[in-house]
């Protein structure tokens, strides 16, 4: 079968899910005709996706949320005016989608949850074309789902979200930390995590430093503040702040890297302990390698105060309201590995391939 891959550029969970899918595929005789991934001009898409992704791979510009100006909590106001005043822009951008769709006749696209593959089948409705959604986000549809109570208006905004981007949705594969019962839901499969083979197949130990990573850059000032009273403990970082160097230490025994992949996954399996924005891919690698994760949800992002509290339910370590590392520090002895999670993660690629083979 082919298959065309449309990416949120937004984070790196999105970018791993698909170079994963892409290798799973082509080992078995499938075939990702072509890529396209989601780009604005807050973030730059790293080189090893276009390295290790198994497919030509077209950046294109897509919907994208603003920040505040702090660079920490999303603004849905601004996001809206924002994304507003590019919609001849995006209207490009769906048309690049649908001169390529005809160019490689696909037998599905799958969507990593870009806004733009909602749109394209509401506009475009391409025959014979089937819409795959894989996100996390759409573990919603199953009742058993964690919602953070009291948000009301957030979890109606992050609900109407999900049904934006899969429009015309034929199959939702809804990844997930844990198996939930039933498994199958009209047309949404719960699935396990699309992990990449260099943690699976990697060596754990345990070193005496914390490793961070945070999605947006502004929670780099919170990580300082804290290690200024704390100067012993050592601490590597990720972020994608622009004009910096690859390594910066604003002092002794703390680090920024930019995002690097090889550098990120050494360090998670070498580190004794994670700390990071609430997403779900890098929580799962954490899982994965048992090391126990601090989660902390961007202030504003209704879906990563739900992925926090069904990681906590699934094992992966506790939730918090700031990056105050002393909450991970404290819960470390009593940290307690998910003995399941690697026989749920293993499942992955038998799973998928049933799935997106039998549409």
């Amino acid at each position: 079968m082919k298959y065309l891959f449309l990416v949120q550029g937004e984070g790196r969970g999105h970018m791993t899910q698909a170079i994963t899918l892409s290798k799973i595929l082509n080992s078995n005789g499938h075939e990702v005709v072509h890529t396209f991934i989601g780009k604005s001009d807050r973030r730059v898409i790293p080189n090893y996706f276009f390295e290790q992704i198994e497919s030509k791979v077209e950046p294109l510009h897509s919907p994208n949320f603003i920040l505040d100006k702090d660079n920490k909590s999303l603004n849905l106001t601004k996001s809206i005016i924002h994304n507003t005043r590019f919609l001849g822009t995006y209207k490009k951008s769906l048309e690049q989608i649908n001169q390529k769709v005809k160019e490689t006749k696909p037998d599905a696209i799958i969507n990593f949850y870009d806004f733009l593959g909602g749109f394209f089948f509401k506009f475009y409705n391409p025959q014979n074309v089937k819409h795959i959604c894989i996100g996390r986000q759409f573990l919603t549809n199953h009742p058993d789902f964690p919602f953070e109570p009291g948000r009301n208006i957030e979890k109606k905004l992050f609900l109407l979200n999900n049904n934006i981007t899969s429009q015309n949705c034929d199959k939702y594969l809804a990844l997930s930390f844990r198996p939930y019962d039933p498994v199958r839901i009209k047309n949404t499969v719960v699935v396990p995590p699309l992990l990449k083979d260099e943690i699976k197949d990697g060596n754990m130990i345990r070193e005496n430093f914390i490793l961070g990573y945070m999605v947006n850059d502004g929670y780099a000032e919170n990580i300082i503040s804290w290690h200024e009273t704390n100067p012993d403990l050592e601490i590597h970082c990720f972020w994608d702040r622009n004009n910096m160097p690859a390594k910066y230490s604003p002092h002794e025994n703390l680090t920024f890297h930019l995002i690097n992949n090889e550098l990120f996954t050494d360090l998670m399996r070498r580190c004794k302990g994670y700390i990071s924005t609430a997403g779900f891919d890098s929580i799962c690698e954490a899982m994965y390698l048992q090391k126990p994760v601090l989660m902390v949800p961007v202030e504003g992002q209704y879906e990563q105060a739900c992925n926090a509290i069904d990681g906590e339910l699934a094992g992966a370590g506790i939730r918090g309201s700031s990056f105050d590392v002393s909450l991970l520090i404290d819960f470390l002895p009593g940290y307690k590995p998910n003995s399941e999670f690697h026989h749920w993660v293993d499942k992955a690629e038998s799973v998928f391939l049933e799935e997106l083979t039998n549409l």
